[in-house]
């Protein structure tokens, strides 16, 4: 590239401003956002279930994750809502909920929807089950449209969950689902340890104080394995996960395959708080540092729909700005020993 800096100088800039710093680039929780949705179950033994997975994680993402309260929403399928719960789980409620993330949640904003429930499908449509009419992937294609963000996770812990991976696949989008087909129609366990690996230190495989959403999908796919080995069994679920917009999602994605790049530097929050400078001047070049850095995750996002060469000139720009901005908190720090 001419009269600028090589894709390997891009990279080396990037790695040497978070080694500045001495933390992993992690995202703000308070720009994280979560729409926790539970459908019907089919009997009250796997409602109680999910509506305990769906607590947990409430749980998890405001107490361990620093998620703030008013940026969680869950929806149940009871009659009456309580605890967490804000609202039932109609399909009027879910198009409200989205209505509010749309409203909320700025474009580098996080925005995180799990459902949890029954799912059915008839040979050619999905459906997630819902009290009173249930919703088909083709329902939310509008919602998720709405939504201003471009770090946006979409997983489908229900049955006949496949499908969803298809319809609603796209640019800055993370999509994944317990079951890689609609076939698969019989109840899942994806749900219990994909909540679970958001809580423990076991999924943090790369042990950066975060999860990120690849690792809790290779922490549940894991154990739904383990679960069904155990048992002797056959797998009847087998999850899949898209995240680079082509419709087609991946049972083993990874930080350098086809899926899970994008799924690998996004995350809920993080599980190490990071104290805040008591130096003025410090905490507002943390603040425009961090700001950066979620713009460059953004754009890694949105890589495969872009240009090569705008996509390149653009994290050019970005990676250089990050290093200069590091560079101004080093000397800043040491004015103020």
């Amino acid at each position: 590239m001419e009269n600028g800096l090589t894709l390997k100088q891009i990279v080396a800039a990037i790695v040497i401003a978070g080694a500045f710093c001495g933390a992993p680039v992690l995202v703000a929780a308070e720009s994280a956002h979560l729409l926790i949705i539970v459908g019907l179950a089919g009997d009250p033994e796997h409602g109680e279930l999910f509506r305990k997975w769906a607590s947990t994680l409430a749980d998890t993402a405001s107490q361990r994750l620093a998620v703030p309260k008013e940026n969680i929403a869950y929806l149940t399928d009871e009659d009456t809502p309580h605890g967490p719960a804000t609202a039932r789980s109609t399909r009027e409620e879910v198009v409200r909920a989205f209505g509010a993330l749309a409203a909320r949640a700025g474009e580098d904003d996080t925005v995180m929807i799990v459902l949890f429930g029954h799912g059915s499908f008839d040979g050619k449509t999905a459906k997630f089950n819902l009290p009173g009419p249930d919703m088909t992937p083709a329902d939310f294609v509008p919602l998720l449209a709405k939504l201003r963000s471009k770090r946006v996770i979409f997983a489908n812990t229900a049955s006949a969950s496949g499908p969803f991976v298809e319809a609603l696949s796209g640019p800055g989008r993370v999509v994944l689902a317990a079951t890689r087909t609609g076939a698969e129609k019989y109840a899942t366990l994806f749900g219990g340890p994909f909540v679970e690996a958001f809580g423990t230190d076991a999924a943090d495989v790369d042990r950066n104080g975060r999860v990120s959403v690849l690792e809790a999908f290779d922490y549940a796919r894991k154990q739904v394995a383990a679960a069904y080995q155990r048992e002797g069994l056959l797998q009847t679920e087998h999850a899949i996960l898209d995240d680079n917009g082509d419709k087609e999602g991946s049972m083993e994605p990874g930080p350098q395959s086809k899926d899970g790049q994008s799924a690998a530097l996004l995350s809920l929050g993080s599980s190490r708080a990071q104290p805040a400078p008591a130096n003025e001047q410090l905490r507002a070049l943390y603040a425009e540092r961090q700001a950066l850095e979620r713009r460059i995750e953004s754009l890694k996002l949105l890589k495969s729909g872009m240009d090569p060469e705008k996509y390149s000139a653009e994290l050019e720009k970005l990676a250089t700005e990050l290093a200069m901005k590091t560079r101004q908190i080093r000397e800043a720090e040491g004015k103020s020993k």
